[in-house]
């Protein structure tokens, strides 16, 4: 029997012509560094987003699927192109403007991008490798930057505002299939080539009301939140469509991500909310413990990409911001868990789940599996790596314009869940607690020594402003931890017996405590800002770091 229902498709396009006619007064703002920020309505944004659509099609020939990359900040006219690209049945394809370049040119080459568009101060970024795009036909410049350099490129190139300028509001949009294409993401690649996932209009449609759900970010029209996670990075955790379909307001920070123009912004222009990895909020907080700003205004800040110390959890807590973890990767659009204690727990009672990656969502179904391929309890105790899967879910990576989608043995189980590379613990009551990464965890006589854990712990140190912790060979057991640490401007000479004696104080087990210390300017990142734990493996095995062993 079928239901009575109608079958409406969930894509893009109901998206902006929901935000751009119900929340038509809702705001985009971007920060120029000017006195005044830039605003547009998203009643202008949607009626820009249509203008775009039409010089897309009729003056630079997208007409299908085609792939336009964007090479962007956060700010409005990137907001345009998400509503925009995927609305006409294209495909928006954000470039992750961190990475080397040849890494990039085969992004780009990979997905058969047609069409680029670009920040006017990331050019020296995009022209010196034109050259090695075959398949990029036009170039569309936005916004301030040096344009001399574009001088004899083979691309046509175009000028944004000229290019909307004068054409229609309206737009013929096509009925789209909802499982079409919509969005496409590639993976930091870390390990091998970056790897596609590419989201469908469906699943861009669902993790939007999810994002919007009170159990997940559950703002509304009356908030303002900070994007400062980027465009690039995981479609800026869904936040631009799911903010255009609720009436959130964006405040957008373009290229200033430095912590002084953040603390200005957020002073100035009252962000109820925020999203970004731990390394931003660690660089404010610093920022405003040497220079006091008012931080009051954004209760709450989502904080996801990586583990975040409960050191900097209290830290923040004292300034009336409160952060909550989220967990996800790009193959998970990204949600797939936050950390919302259970109602009627004291703030005490709080503490052990805000300090998890959080209770996962109705739409993400998860299991732990352990090294035997064995499926595990959610005792809070068995450890396992986590496999998810869910209408938001990657099922494959994208195999290229000639190939078919990729389902390696690694990344998916045979029955169709994602393999996410993370190992943890899942509670009786659906709280994820991660441990390491697969890849991270140190495997030390036979057991497990969580790299997290260590790292946590030594963050909390008052002299300690970043720690990583690696495995490295050893002869007796295999594998020991060796920790790198990143103190604190103006911290005394550094005591390893003092940081291993403050680790068995905080409750890490003896067997645990490293060996082998090191001191390092900072922690090597990856391009959206996690720590790349294969860089410090290789300095060790290289001798480029100055080990003590205690």
């Amino acid at each position: 029997m079928l239901s009575t229902m109608q079958d409406v498709p969930l894509t893009v396009t109901r998206i902006l012509h929901h935000g751009m006619t119900i929340h038509g007064k809702s705001q985009v703002t971007t920060w120029t560094g000017e006195p005044e920020p830039h605003r547009r309505s998203f009643a202008e944004i949607g009626a820009r987003a249509t203008q775009l659509a039409h010089a897309l099609r009729d003056e630079l020939g997208v007409d299908g699927d085609q792939r336009v990359a964007t090479l962007m900040w956060n700010n409005a006219e990137h907001v345009e192109a998400y509503l925009a690209i995927p609305s006409m049945g294209a495909v928006l394809h954000t470039l992750n403007l961190r990475l080397p370049p040849e890494q990039l040119a085969w992004i780009v080459n990979h997905a058969d991008d047609k069409v680029v568009i670009v920040n006017g101060s990331l050019l020296p970024l995009l022209v010196p490798l034109l050259p090695h795009l075959p398949s990029i036909e036009h170039v569309v410049v936005a916004g301030p930057g040096d344009r001399s350099a574009l001088a004899g490129v083979t691309p046509r190139v175009h000028e944004y505002e000229e290019l909307i300028a004068g054409r229609p509001t309206t737009f013929d949009w096509p009925e789209l299939d909802e499982r079409q294409a919509a969005a496409m993401c590639y993976t930091s690649g870390t390990t091998g080539d970056p790897k596609g996932v590419v989201y469908s209009h469906r699943s861009i449609y669902l993790h939007s009301m999810q994002v919007n759900m009170t159990e997940s970010m559950g703002l509304t029209d009356k908030d303002t939140t900070l994007v400062v996670v980027p465009q690039f990075h995981v479609n800026a955790w869904g936040l631009p469509h799911a903010t255009f379909m609720s009436g959130v307001n964006m405040l957008m920070p373009d290229r200033f991500l430095q912590p002084a123009p953040l603390a200005d912004m957020i002073e100035r222009e009252r962000p109820t909310h925020a999203a970004a990895v731990p390394t931003i909020w660690q660089g404010l907080l610093a920022e405003v413990t040497a220079n006091p700003r008012d931080l009051t205004s954004m209760a709450n800040v989502t904080i996801g990409g990586a583990a975040c110390p409960p050191s900097l959890m209290e830290a923040y807590d004292k300034l009336g911001v409160r952060l909550c973890h989220a967990w996800g990767m790009t193959e998970t659009s990204p949600l797939g868990t936050m950390a919302h204690p259970p109602a009627g727990l004291s703030d005490e009672e709080q503490w052990p789940y805000r300090v998890t990656q959080g209770r996962f969502p109705a739409g993400v179904e998860a299991r732990l599996v352990g090294p035997g391929g064995e499926h595990l309890p959610w005792d809070g105790e068995s450890a396992g790596e986590l496999e998810v899967r869910g209408p938001w879910i990657a099922a494959a990576y994208y195999g290229g314009s000639d190939g078919e989608h990729l389902r390696p043995e690694d990344k998916f189980s045979e029955d169709g869940w994602l393999k996410t590379g993370d190992v943890g613990v899942i509670s009786t009551d659906g709280f994820l607690t991660l441990t390491d990464r697969a890849k991270d965890v140190i495997k030390s006589g036979g057991e497990w020594i969580s790299s997290v854990e260590l790292e946590n712990a030594l963050m909390a140190h008052p002299d300690v402003a970043e720690a990583a912790v690696v495995a490295v060979p050893d002869e007796k057991w295999g594998e020991r931890p060796l920790a790198t640490v990143v103190l604190k401007e103006g911290a005394a000479d550094v005591d390893y017996e003092a940081l291993k004696a403050f680790l068995a104080e905080s409750g890490i087990a003896k067997w645990q405590l490293p060996e082998r210390w090191s001191v390092i300017p900072a922690v090597p990142k990856t391009s959206v800002g996690k720590f790349d734990k294969k860089v410090i493996r290789r300095q060790y095995a290289e001798g480029e770091l100055d080990v003590t062993q205690l």
